[in-house]
């Protein structure tokens, strides 16, 4: 896709500062880092998030992090690391490119999840029981 700013860093039409690649997987540096070694990888074809792309590609990606995080967090001297991607504009995903972040995580960063007010609060069984009965319903088909 021409208009794909990840689509161009794949082909090489547009620059990336890349640690890692394979013939289904790139992995490159953000231009935007919430810490210095912040990457992103990102399938070769085009899908828009993880609810478009084949499972054997999601599940190569998610091996891609697993192998380069711990060498991530390493060279920048981290000491932990978060792997985590946004799945639609409301969820926070700014470029409609499956994206996985691997995080550098530093003792005292800034950086966080942030839960909503009142959180948390146990849920109530039946509550829990309701949702995952749709959820088992719709994973049997």
């Amino acid at each position: 896709m021409e208009d794909c700013v990840f689509c161009r860093i794949v082909e090489g039409a547009a620059p990336a500062s890349v640690v890692y690649e394979d013939d289904t997987a790139v992995a490159f540096l953000d231009l935007f880092p919430v810490h210095l070694g912040h990457t992103l990888v990102v399938p070769r074809l085009h899908a828009d998030d993880l609810s478009s792309c084949p499972r054997s590609v999601a599940s190569h990606l998610f091996a891609v992090c697993a192998d380069l995080a711990p060498v991530i967090a390493d060279a920048s001297g981290a000491a932990g690391f978060n792997v985590w991607t946004a799945n639609g504009r409301v969820a926070g995903q700014e470029v409609l490119h499956l994206h996985l972040h691997i995080l550098p995580r530093f003792k005292d960063d800034s950086f966080g999840l942030r839960f909503p007010r009142g959180y948390p609060a146990e849920a109530q069984r039946d509550e829990l029981e309701a949702i995952a009965e749709k959820i088992r319903l719709k994973v049997r088909g």
